[in-house]
């Protein structure tokens, strides 16, 4: 009895690997969210310029990419708002196929629930 399975004493440590890969994903996508923002929000107060129409801004992920590439400021923040949202998201996608690896289906059919009530609302904020 005092001797484990290999395997038995491998899995906490790979969970706890895994989740600090998951961690360090999270706050990279803050940091990067925040450097975009910061850098679209310095853009817009020296140039005091949108990059767009008084009362406009862009809709979608199109006319964002196509703002970005232009370098508009608002383009450049909602940019860094995107991947804000976008971050989180990313982490319930990793989680469905990290609970699959480690044959979890309790874990897979939630998160995939999750995940797929995420993708309706933002399907349902863009068609509102």
């Amino acid at each position: 009895m005092a001797n484990q399975t290999p395997s038995s004493g491998e899995a906490p440590s790979r969970i706890a690997d895994v989740e600090l890969a998951i961690s360090k994903m999270l706050r990279i996508g803050v940091v990067a969210a925040a450097a975009v923002i910061i850098i679209g929000l310095v853009q817009f107060l020296v140039t005091g310029v949108s990059g767009y129409p008084d009362g406009t801004y862009p809709l979608g992920f199109g006319a964002i990419w196509e703002g970005l590439l232009a370098m508009k400021s608002v383009a450049v923040i909602e940019t860094g708002l995107l991947i804000l949202i976008l971050t989180p998201v990313l982490r319930v996608f990793v989680s469905l196929f990290v609970f699959w690896q480690e044959k979890d289906y309790r874990f897979v059919g939630i998160t995939a629930t999750v995940f797929i009530i995420l993708i309706i609302s933002f399907m349902l904020g863009k068609a509102g």
